[in-house]
């Protein structure tokens, strides 16, 4: 488990263990695979992140991670994995997050992306995206950075990447 301070001062834990925190999670966060290049959403407030959102009522957070990425990117999953979880104990209340990976099959270009402005295609991510101000508060803290490396560490096992 790893514990840190986020982007607004609020105490965060990480753990890639199976759903330590709630077994039904209210948010979902997809770090996404298209093309061999990232899959990201430009959000209209907070820039440039992962798709991600609130789980709805009657939805499980895996069928919650695929409508996300398929409302803000177009994006259509071919498939999905679980990583982790993670729980933000805000000043208000405490929330938690699954944490999936997804390979896109297709991009199918909307009339609309909800909050965001659709899909935004990248080789690589930024080494200093912690001070880019185009990048969300999301991709600034140590959620972003360690599960990337379990993604790398889980798929060089597997080999697909």
């Amino acid at each position: 488990m790893y514990r840190f301070i986020d982007y607004y001062h609020n105490e965060v834990v990480l753990s890639f263990d199976d759903h330590p925190f709630s077994k039904n999670p209210k948010h979902v966060w997809v770090v996404c695979r298209y093309q061999n290049q990232w899959l990201l959403t430009k959000h209209s407030d907070r820039g440039f992140e992962f798709p991600g959102g609130k789980v709805e009522a009657n939805e499980s957070a895996l069928e919650a991670a695929i409508r996300e990425v398929k409302e803000e990117t177009g994006g259509i999953v071919s498939q999905i994995e679980y990583i982790g979880q993670y729980k933000v104990k805000g000043k208000e209340k405490i929330i938690v997050k699954n944490i999936y990976f997804a390979n896109i099959d297709t991009l199918v270009k909307q009339d609309g992306y909800f909050e965001t402005f659709g899909p935004v295609l990248f080789k690589e991510l930024p080494e200093n995206i912690q001070k880019n101000k185009q990048y969300s508060f999301i991709m600034k803290d140590d959620v972003l950075q360690k599960s990337l490396q379990e993604v790398r560490k889980k798929l060089k096992i597997r080999g697909d990447m």
